[in-house]
C-alpha cells in the first residue's frame, strides 16, 4: 500500500468520523426540541458510512482488479424512523388535542455511548496518521 494512500484512507476516516459526531451533537442538543421549521417534533438523524470509490486511477485500478476502493465516506444522514414518545402535558403549547405532547426519538445514552465510539474511532484515525508520519520521517532519515 502506498504511503499516500494510506493517508487517504486515514484522512477519510477522520472525515466520517468527525461527520458522524456532529450529527451526534446536534441530536444531543435537539433531544428537547417539540417543533421544528416543519411543525414537527425532532427526529434523531443517523449517519450512514459507505466505501469511498476515489476519482485517481488507482481507485479505478482497484474496481477493475475486483478490489474495494480505499476509505469511507458518508454516503447519507437519514431520519430515525422510530416512534416518537408521547408525554402527558396538556399546558404545554405543542400538545396535540388529548394533551399529548410529542418528544423527539432522542435517547441521550445511546448517543453519548455512540459519541464515545466515534470519538475512539477518530482517535484511531489520528493515531494511524501519527504513526505514517513516523515511519516516512524514519524512511527519510535511511537515506541520509
Amino acid at each position: 500500500m502506498a504511503f499516500l494512500q494510506a493517508l487517504d484512507i486515514a484522512g477519510s476516516g477522520l472525515t466520517a468520523q468527525k461527520t458522524r459526531m456532529d450529527v451526534l451533537a446536534q441530536n444531543l442538543v435537539n433531544a428537547e426540541t417539540t417543533r421544528t421549521e416543519d411543525g414537527t417534533p425532532y427526529r434523531r438523524k443517523m449517519v450512514v458510512f459507505q466505501e469511498k470509490e476515489g476519482g485517481h486511477f488507482g481507485s479505478y485500478l482497484h474496481r477493475v482488479l475486483g478490489e474495494s476502493a480505499p476509505g469511507v465516506k458518508v454516503a447519507a444522514i437519514i431520519e430515525d424512523e422510530r416512534p416518537l414518545t408521547p408525554v402527558y402535558d396538556p399546558a404545554h403549547p405543542d400538545a396535540d388535542e388529548d394533551g399529548y405532547l410529542w418528544m423527539p426519538n432522542v435517547d441521550k445514552v445511546k448517543e453519548m455511548s455512540d459519541m464515545l465510539s466515534a470519538t475512539r474511532g477518530y482517535q484511531a484515525g489520528v493515531t494511524a496518521v501519527n504513526v505514517l508520519k513516523t515511519m516516512a520521517s524514519q524512511a527519510l532519515q535511511i537515506g541520509k
